[in-house]
């Protein structure tokens, strides 16, 4: 007998309800256990409001196969993932004494909702379960707890930024990330401080622009140790309609690639009409485009989302992975090292030094943290030192003149770039426009020498503003955009004087 199953014998009437279910407690851990259970035990309503076993559809299926401690779910509209979510935790909570389950839906009454599918569960349980071992307590609105196993199962609302507040919780669900409003990170942040080191946690959402705290989370998810899961609306059986008979090149296409039907081909020209623009936002078809960009873009998002769709994965990850590589030093090639510097603060602008190959104009590596001017002057000397001794250009506005100084008197690094005596790259009304205006050109004519995906998330967001300049949208950044333009600029300039 397992630890589990002695916690569960001590309690009466436990051992009875798992013979009914005619599962092992702890079966749920096991690839299929979750879809035999629910298929078993929870009923949902249907589209046609008639209720129904929980039976995993595709993405349900897809989902529990490939499954970690923590994922982040990016889907189209309607894929049935916070009722698999809450079935899922909703056993767990019933399964294992001693467990705290918190869902966080995007407003109230998404959270009024999401607890109707819990409560559902539990009043479709048999009545011997209901009035014995699940016996539920007097409980708070949104909230269930079952004394005889110490466990409770509450939804929130991403309203209540203290929702996780002096908690310990081993299920953590977050539904609709990109749709929380007020700050969202900052709530997030105190859920997930709240999740014990083994807890199961799980961040889903539709798209909502290339911006915002889904987005980021989404585009990190390697680094941060999520598990990524996308699911695209083919994946749901119900999205059809009359069958289409002739078909364009990029229906063809589709249909080759992912084996779609002349209905769902259908269903797909009948969202065009219905959602226009936001379709491939509402419904996702890549993991990708289905970021809207944000705004007025100043850069041809096209051409931006064909090579984010080409991208690979660097060689080289360093400074806990901050610093990428994709092309290491040659001997022989000189490089351009392109740096907008910040202030250092952990919740402000990035410092960024982008690495470029003289010749190509080729990305090689990229470095965006946030460090102090004299922590982002050693970095900068350390990384043009291993590139062959690379000229550093750095924008001289603001703290850059703090970082020339380190790199004087720290770094001791003495290959700068200047104007005409002045060390550093001068933004202003003047110059700025000018250097996007060759980085857009670049974009275009040749995106295959761009390699970071975080600088052509941050090319989607950077927009026309209403001020009449150009900048980040609001809540994105354009560090690496601005470290990127720096660097051509300089490259551009070395190649005319050659001439």
């Amino acid at each position: 007998m397992d630890e589990i199953e002695e916690k569960l014998a001590s309690v009466p009437g436990l051992t009875s309800l798992a013979e009914m279910l005619d599962e092992r407690w702890d079966g749920i851990e096991n690839d299929n256990g979750s879809m035999r259970l629910a298929q078993k035990v929870l009923r949902v309503r249907d589209r046609e409001g008639h209720e129904q076993p929980l039976q995993a559809n595709r993405a349900q299926s897809e989902f529990e196969r490939q499954r970690k401690q923590h994922n982040i779910i990016l889907k189209a509209r309607q894929m049935g993932m916070t009722t698999w979510a809450s079935g899922r935790f909703f056993l767990k909570t019933i399964t294992t004494p001693g467990t705290l389950t918190v869902q966080v839906a995007q407003t109230r009454e998404a959270a009024e909702s999401m607890f109707r599918i819990a409560q559902r569960f539990w009043e479709n349980l048999p009545e011997g379960c209901r009035t014995g071992p699940l016996k539920r307590s007097r409980a708070n609105k949104r909230q269930m707890i079952f004394p005889a196993l110490d466990s409770e199962f509450r939804v929130v609302s991403a309203a209540d930024v203290n929702a996780g507040r002096g908690l310990t919780i081993q299920n953590l669900h977050c539904s609709e990330l990109s749709r929380w409003r007020g700050n969202p990170r900052e709530t997030l942040a105190g859920l997930r401080a709240a999740l014990a080191p083994g807890g199961e946690l799980i961040l889903e959402s539709t798209p909502n622009g290339a911006v915002g705290c889904f987005y980021d989370e989404w585009m990190q998810a390697a680094q941060s140790g999520l598990a990524a899961h996308f699911f695209p609306w083919w994946l749901e059986d119900s999205y059809v309609t009359a069958p289409v008979t002739e078909f364009t090149d990029d229906e063809q296409e589709l249909m080759q690639l992912h084996r779609l039907t002349p209905e769902q081909i259908g269903f797909r020209r009948q969202l065009a009409g219905s959602y226009r623009g936001l379709r491939a936002q509402e419904f996702a078809e890549d993991p990708a485009r289905c970021f809207r960009a944000s705004g007025n873009c100043c850069f041809e998002i096209e051409a931006i989302e064909e090579r984010m769709l080409e991208l690979t994965e660097p060689v080289k990850r360093r400074r806990h992975g901050a610093l990428l590589v994709w092309l290491p030093p040659m001997p022989g090639r000189e490089y351009i090292v392109g740096v907008d510097p910040a202030g250092g603060s952990s919740d402000g602008d990035y410092s960024v030094a982008q690495v470029i190959e003289l010749q190509t104009g080729t990305q090689c590596a990229e470095l965006r943290d946030h460090l102090s001017p004299m922590e982002l002057a050693r970095a900068i000397a350390e990384l043009a030192k291993e590139y062959n001794g690379a000229l550093v250009a750095v924008e001289r506005n603001f703290h850059g003149a703090a970082v020339h100084a380190f790199l004087d008197t720290t770094a001791r690094y003495e290959r700068i770039y200047t104007v005409n005596g002045e060390r550093g790259f001068l933004t202003s009304s003047a110059s700025k426009p000018e250097i996007l205006s060759r980085l857009g050109a670049l974009l275009v004519e040749r995106p295959g020498i761009f390699n970071s995906r975080r600088l052509l998330a941050e090319c989607r967001t950077f927009v026309h503003l209403a001020s009449g300049g150009a900048g980040a949208a609001p809540g994105a950044h354009d560090d690496c955009v601005m470290a990127m333009a720096i660097a051509q600029h300089v490259r551009s300039e070395r190649i005319l004087k050659r001439r």
